[in-house]
């Protein structure tokens, strides 16, 4: 059971040092039983302590940068409604989140990794393995992207370890549905302000579908989580820390005891710019979840329930399902088979 404070503090999320991992037995149990209660109470959480330097950090923010200055025609060239696997260049308002516009623009990058369009009676979720589309003004961004997925992935495995831990359950639980094949997703986003016509949605409300979100913001802010109040509230930069919060395929696994939470992100004012890189550690597409075994699973209160957004037991279909809802002209143009009638 979830236990709120009589006066909790919503000015900022949990701060949890991943360093302390390091620091001893005795740092290594506080580490733990803090990240038990973010996990547990929250879903969300700073994570300090991870040892990514700010020199990688520049060299990705940088090239991104440099991404969203080029001329409109070398983004669209790399438009993603060419991709049947949803990579590429998402113009503003052409990503929907709950059925609405969301009001930024968007690259979206995963494994490099050769197409795979699926054989007869294979699931269709292999669309989504494929190659990226870079910009060929910009070279320096593919070595930073692709760095960058392979040095989160790390930190990723090393704070799903502790966190499993933290619970009692066996850290290595869930190594093999990741490996070599597993499916890291990053997208480099612009909010480029406020909509013209008063729509405040950066991002609608919405639960991540894989393990772990591990998200760089910069420090305009935007970014809303609902926190136990039932209300949405504001996550404040914090200089060199990434937002992680936990995804479905968390909460599916203990029952509900570790919670995937609700976030936003609410446009920034006017003609002010904001930009956000979320990294989304996810598991092989053809993996299985199974339940994790820990201590604590006789108080699991069972999982959400929402009719709108069913939860497949293969992770690649609950991937497929929220890309043909995010993006309808891709889905549109590559995949009508797969939409259902209206």
């Amino acid at each position: 059971m979830t236990h709120v404070s009589a006066n909790p503090s919503y000015q900022q999320l949990p701060i949890i040092d991943l360093s302390a991992a390091d620091r001893g037995p005795q740092a290594r149990a506080l580490l733990r039983a803090q990240l038990h209660s973010a996990a547990h109470d929250v879903g969300f959480f700073q994570l300090i302590g991870h040892g990514v330097t700010r020199e990688e950090t520049e060299r990705l923010t940088g090239a991104m940068r440099a991404f969203f200055a080029l001329p409109e025609t070398d983004r669209l060239a790399l438009d993603n409604v060419n991709s049947p696997h949803f990579r590429g260049y998402t113009r503003t308002g052409d990503e929907r989140t709950g059925g609405s516009r969301d009001w930024r623009d968007q690259l979206d990058i995963g494994a490099e990794r050769p197409a795979r369009a699926p054989g007869t009676g294979e699931p269709a979720y292999w669309w989504l393995q494929g190659p990226n589309q870079w910009p060929a003004a910009l070279p320096e961004l593919r070595e930073a992207a692709l760095g960058w997925i392979e040095r989160l992935g790390a930190v990723a495995e090393r704070l799903l370890h502790e966190l499993l831990a933290s619970i009692g359950a066996p850290a290595d639980f869930y190594d093999r549905v990741f490996g070599e094949r597993a499916h890291p997703h990053l997208k480099l986003v612009r909010y480029p302000g406020s909509a013209g016509d008063g729509a405040g949605q950066g991002v609608g409300a919405h639960k991540d579908y894989g393990f772990l979100t591990l998200l760089l913001q910069d420090q305009v802010g935007g970014l809303q989580v609902q926190r136990e109040d039932g209300l949405f509230h504001d996550v404040p930069p914090l200089e060199g820390a990434f937002v992680v919060n936990l995804g479905e395929l968390l909460e599916v696994a203990t029952d509900g005891y570790l919670v995937a939470t609700n976030h936003r992100v609410v446009s920034p004012p006017g003609a002010t710019e904001r930009f956000s890189v979320p990294f989304f550690y996810n598991p092989r597409l053809d993996a299985r979840v199974e339940p994790l075994p820990f201590p604590h699973a006789g108080t699991a209160p069972g999982v959400t329930d929402d009719p709108a957004n069913p939860l497949f037991a293969e992770y690649g279909y609950n991937e497929l399902k929220g890309k043909l809802r995010a993006h309808p002209l891709v889905a549109e143009r590559h995949h009508g088979d797969l939409l259902a009638p209206a």
